[in-house]
């Protein structure tokens, strides 16, 4: 008996809404960390090797779902994705020492890298290119709303409970959540462009490695790589910045920046996406021009921010660079689709999650911190606009190569 297919609306709801508890799931520990810290014992160094432990089990295991994400049922590697990161966050809350939470914020990693590798392509397989950037944009919307309620609740139960409380009230409902796609029928590859003898050929290997000789593609992987690199570190250090530079109580800090990420990522993930969609009905570079223009808009402003004397106007440009930022969240992903063969889209965006954090944001933390203590942190983050430019120049350039429209031909 064939199963029911989901229209695309309800594919995207559901995603999306498994998209926020991936993020919440993700954010809770930087809400905790302090308890935690007092709790198992853990240094500075300690409490920052679980970050990089979580970062070790996406990146590092994307590639693998991306290949088979390409090749098998996605709906079951979803399943097992949000399983295994939803067990992982509730086992960490039952963690007794440094080295099982090490093992279980990998575990996290793991999960995450399944979901995020195979969803993307879950639904460019269900909405056709006119309306796949703006389905998208809906989908990474859940990035800012589910950080800030990872740090929101996870703050709050561990306030009223414990912090082991958050991990195992946040880990939770994805156990529950994690078989909802299953009892209904998978998209088709390929079946939004009509294409699905092509997109049915299974990709080798081989075949992957050849998405290093797509010039669009790497284009927009390179530009990814200097965005987050940038992101990464002003992610961390932005707080610290507001605090130690213009004497902003940490607290005060950080409640800035959680309530600048919500505004500004929730109104410019939504007004970037659906504006280059408009943009790219009109003119076949649309996408690659929101990207490389928003970029470089936020570059002076960013450069504002941190020269800045007054903490007024610092505080106004680090929030109007954000903005600015989170512009590209949409157009980026649906390239990184749609400048690859159909059969070869889980695959590119695994490939792509692997260079923005291996080259990206595993490092650019460590590289701010090692200049800040030679130079100062105010000197130290100024980097971080630079490599804004090295990112719109790569976008800038794949919006030249892309004049006559992107082509991406199945592989044979």
């Amino acid at each position: 008996m064939s199963r029911r297919q989901l229209s695309p609306r309800w594919i995207l709801f559901i995603l999306t809404g498994l998209n926020l508890f991936n993020y919440l799931d993700r954010f809770v520990l930087s809400a905790v960390l302090t308890p935690l810290q007092q709790d198992l014992h853990l240094d500075d160094a300690q409490g920052g090797m679980l970050a990089t432990a979580f970062m070790l089990g996406y990146f590092v295991t994307s590639p693998l779902f991306g290949y088979f994400g390409d090749r098998g049922s996605r709906k079951w590697l979803i399943a097992l994705g949000i399983f295994i990161w939803s067990l992982g966050t509730v086992l960490t809350g039952f963690a007794a020492t440094f080295v099982m939470m090490l093992a279980f914020r990998a575990l996290v990693g793991v999960g995450e890298a399944s979901y995020a590798t195979i969803s993307p392509s879950y639904i460019s397989d269900t909405f056709p290119p006119k309306r796949r950037n703006n389905a998208l944009t809906v989908f990474y919307v859940a990035i800012p709303v589910g950080a800030a309620l990872g740090n929101i609740l996870g703050g709050q139960i561990a306030a009223h409970w414990s912090w082991r409380d958050a991990f195992i009230w946040a880990g939770v409902p994805g156990l529950a959540l994690a078989l909802i796609l299953l009892p209904f029928a998978e998209p088709q590859r390929g079946a939004a462009e009509g294409r699905t003898a092509e997109a049915g050929q299974l990709p080798s290997v081989r075949d992957v490695l050849k998405l290093f000789r797509i010039p669009e593609y790497m284009l927009v992987a390179l530009g990814y790589v200097a965005y987050t690199f940038a992101l990464g570190a002003f992610g961390l250090w932005g707080p610290t910045f507001l605090s130690r530079v213009h004497g902003v109580p940490v607290a005060q800090a950080g409640t800035f920046f959680g309530e600048v990420l919500v505004v500004a990522g929730l109104v410019g993930t939504f007004v970037g996406g659906f504006a280059a969609t408009a943009w790219q009905r009109r003119n076949p570079t649309g996408y690659a021009q929101t990207l490389g223009w928003s970029v470089l808009a936020a570059v002076p402003v960013a450069f504002a921010a941190f020269l800045a004397e007054s903490e007024f106007w610092s505080m106004t440009f680090l929030a109007t660079a954000m903005f600015l930022l989170f512009l590209s969240t949409g157009p980026v992903n649906t390239l990184i689709l749609e400048t690859v063969p159909i059969n070869l889209r889980a695959s590119a965006m695994a490939l792509s999650i692997f260079m923005i954090h291996l080259f990206g944001d595993m490092w650019s933390p460590q590289i701010v911190g090692v200049l800040s203590d030679h130079i100062g942190l105010q000197k130290a983050v100024l980097i971080l606009p630079c490599a804004l430019v090295v990112g719109a120049g790569f976008w800038l350039a794949l919006a030249w190569r892309m004049r006559a429209g992107p082509v991406a031909v199945p592989v044979r």
